[in-house]
């Protein structure tokens, strides 16, 4: 069985509308083989990131950049994790209430130099999230999760 690891920071009620989406997607029926693994971004540890096999970040867009405590997943396990988890695929939703290009360029940067996989477009929202929305975090969830499938 494979693990997906959803690193979320939620503190508003549009970043919980957004994680609950992404869940459901990655919990689809139709998606098998795969164990998700909820970490607040607070209290995730090197160990949660190297016993999964992808990843979901979630994250508010803050002054311009990822959340502070998902940067604080990512000091705390940096090179821990640096390695072992080349390869492996992530996804990312954002929520914003102004532009979120430095949240994303925060990423690719954590990415890149970790060397993971971009395994779907980035699903970025200012303000509610629509219908449509929700749908694209669903999306987002389905899709990590089933690169991950056997």
């Amino acid at each position: 069985m494979s693990t997906l690891l959803v690193v979320h920071h939620t503190p508003s009620p549009h970043c919980q509308a957004m994680f609950e989406a992404v869940l459901r997607g990655a919990t689809d029926p139709e998606i098998e083989g795969v164990d998700v693994v909820r970490r607040a971004a607070l209290s995730v540890s090197a160990s949660d990131f190297l016993a999964a096999d992808g990843y979901l970040l979630g994250s508010p867009a803050n002054l311009g950049s990822i959340s502070g405590a998902l940067k604080h997943a990512f000091d705390g396990s940096f090179y821990q994790i640096l390695d072992s988890t080349r390869g492996r695929p992530f996804g990312l939703y954002l929520h914003g209430n102004e532009g979120v290009e430095g949240a994303e360029r925060a990423i690719d940067s954590i990415t890149t130099g970790l060397g993971w996989t971009k395994a779907a477009e980035y699903v970025a929202i200012s303000n509610k999230p629509t219908a449509q929305g929700l749908e694209a975090c669903w999306e987002l969830g389905a899709t990590v999760a089933a690169s991950l499938m056997g």
